[in-house]
This record gives structure tokens, C-alpha cells and sequence, in this order.
């Protein structure tokens, strides 16, 4: 199955529901009117795009609608689609052209982030790159273990110590590790933490401290993995994350399970974070880089 293939099946939900509401109310309507964009910016809030980016997005294609002159309701559905793809556009591309570029990956328990990262660490060895993973989750044994095995799985390095040790000593060892394999990746697992935890908050600047002390120069990626099912819940996370320490872009896990796939907009639109990577199944291959043009034709394509 190929790339967008995948997302499109990754989003059936989100489009079975969401997606076939608007189109039906689209053909109930005879001429596109006020009462035409009220309805559609309900069914898109429903869809959990969030309150304002609803809004804008229907400012957007009351604005097309006038300047093309368009009078068939049916193809707001065309509009739709653009106004997604052109909201989501930017940022999408990971930095990591240094050796070595350095990814943090941060997330609350339970959103799928060491899979995430064994997952990001088999596409950079199928690009021939060498990676080195840092197990610095070291407050939970089974982060570590798990790791451990995407490791053997992806073929990459692992840097681990036992669990309880201090998470910027082995952050601080994985560097160390890399530049002396010539790795060209590292990515950095840290422990789930809540928000509103101020002490866990503290040790990820220490970390961050000792990536800018030891790779001054390198490419740095501040990845927030987010479970798509939680919704709005996962735009709140991000939200708080993004206010607490600096995040660059958004994996989101668990896009094939949910029918709030309309969630990405809320975070790029509305929080200007960029979404990198979005995860559609379990295959270690389910992991895959964000497109915004295939990702908004993937969530509004019309059935046929």
C-alpha cells in the first residue's frame, strides 16, 4: 500500500463521519447562504477542527466564494479541501540535516511515544542513515526494555543505564556515543509527564541544557507525540507543552482509530505548530511523513 493510500485508509473514520455529513448538507442546500456556513462550521467543530479554526476556514471559503462566484453549494467541497491543504502547509519537514541532528521526543504516558520513536528510528535506517537511541525514560523499566527492543527491530544504537538514573546523563552519554560511532541520528526518549508537573518540566530544560552545551550547531527537534483519540484534549496538551518548553512539531499517533482526524487543523492552525509525522496503523511502517496536500485530500476526497 502506498504512502497515500495508507493515510486515506488511516482516515476513513474521520471521513465516514465528518466528511459525509457535509456532504449531504451541502446537497440539501439549493443556494450556498449564511445558513449554508453556520451548518458547515457546526459539523466542522463536531469534527473537532476546533471553534476558531472552524471559523476561519469558512471565512476563507465565503471569501473564495465570492471572488470565483461560485453558486453550486457542492463545490464548497472542492474549497474545503484547499483551505485545509493551504492551512496546514509549512513546517512539515524535519530538521536534521547535521551529523548528528538531534530529535527529543516528549509525551504524556500512554500516546504511543516509544513506538513512535522506534517507528521514526527504522525510516532513518531504511534511508541508509545510522541512529542512536537514547533510552532517558529511565523512570518507568519497561520504556527502557521496550526501547531496547525497537532497537534490535530498526537495527539502530541503543544507550541506556538502569532505571531511576539521572535522564540528562544518558541524554548527555547518547551524544557522547553518537559522535564517537558517527552516528547521524540521535532521538532521545524522556518520561511521560503531565504538564503540570514543574519538577519533570525543569528536567527537561536540564536536557535540553546539555544537547545545546555538547552539539551546539546540530539540527534539534522538540517532538510532542499525541494520541488523535483524545480530540481537543490532545490541542490542550499541546497547548500547555508548547508554553512550558519549546516543541518544533507534533507526532500524531493513532490517526486510523478516531474519527477526529479534523484535530490536525486545530493544532497547526490554531496553535501554529507544525505536525511532522502522523501514525495510521501499527506496522512499523505506519509512521509517515506529513503531507498537507495529501493529508486534506486523504480527509475530504468525496466517496464516489
Amino acid at each position: 500500500m502506498g504512502f497515500f493510500s495508507k493515510i486515506k485508509e488511516g482516515l476513513k473514520k474521520t471521513r465516514d463521519t465528518v466528511v459525509n455529513q457535509i456532504d449531504s448538507m451541502l446537497k440539501s442546500f439549493t443556494k450556498i447562504d449564511e445558513e449554508l456556513f453556520e451548518e458547515l462550521e457546526e459539523l466542522l467543530v463536531m469534527g473537532d477542527v476546533g471553534v476558531n479554526t472552524a471559523h476561519r476556514m469558512c471565512e476563507q471559503i465565503k471569501s473564495e466564494v465570492k471572488k470565483q462566484g461560485i453558486t453550486d453549494p457542492t463545490e464548497i467541497h472542492r474549497l474545503l479541501e484547499k483551505t485545509a491543504a493551504d492551512m496546514l502547509r509549512g513546517g512539515e519537514e524535519l530538521a536534521v540535516s547535521t551529523k548528528p541532528s538531534i530529535i527529543l521526543v516528549i509525551g504524556v504516558n500512554g500516546v504511543g511515544k516509544t513506538t513512535t520513536i522506534g517507528k521514526l528510528a527504522n525510516n532513518f535506517r531504511k534511508e541508509g542513515k545510522k541512529v542512536t537511541l537514547g533510552a532517558a525514560d529511565t523512570f518507568r523499566a519497561a520504556a527502557i526494555d521496550q526501547l531496547e527492543i525497537w532497537a534490535k527491530r530498526s537495527g539502530a544504537d541503543i544507550v541506556k543505564q538502569k532505571e531511576g538514573s539521572d535522564p540528562a546523563a544518558v541524554v548527555f552519554d547518547s551524544i557522547s556515543s553518537a559522535k564517537a560511532k558517527g552516528s547521524d541520528i540521535i532521538i532521545c526518549d524522556t518520561a511521560g509527564r503531565l504538564h503540570n508537573k514543574k519538577h519533570l518540566m525543569d528536567e527537561l530544560a536540564k536536557i535540553n541544557r546539555i544537547i545545546d552545551r555538547e552539539l551546539p550547531d546540530a539540527d534539534k527537534e522538540i517532538l510532542l507525540v499525541l494520541d488523535a483519540t483524545t480530540g481537543q484534549n490532545a490541542v490542550n496538551q499541546a497547548e500547555q507543552f508548547r508554553n512550558a518548553t519549546g516543541i518544533t512539531g507534533i507526532v500524531l499517533t493513532k490517526l486510523d482509530g478516531t474519527a477526529k482526524g479534523g484535530v490536525v487543523l486545530a493544532i497547526k492552525e490554531g496553535l501554529g505548530i507544525p505536525v511532522k509525522y502522523i501514525g495510521v496503523g501499527e506496522q512499523i511502517d505506519d509512521l509517515q511523513p506529513f503531507n498537507a496536500d495529501d493529508f486534506a485530500k486523504a480527509l475530504f476526497e468525496q466517496n464516489k
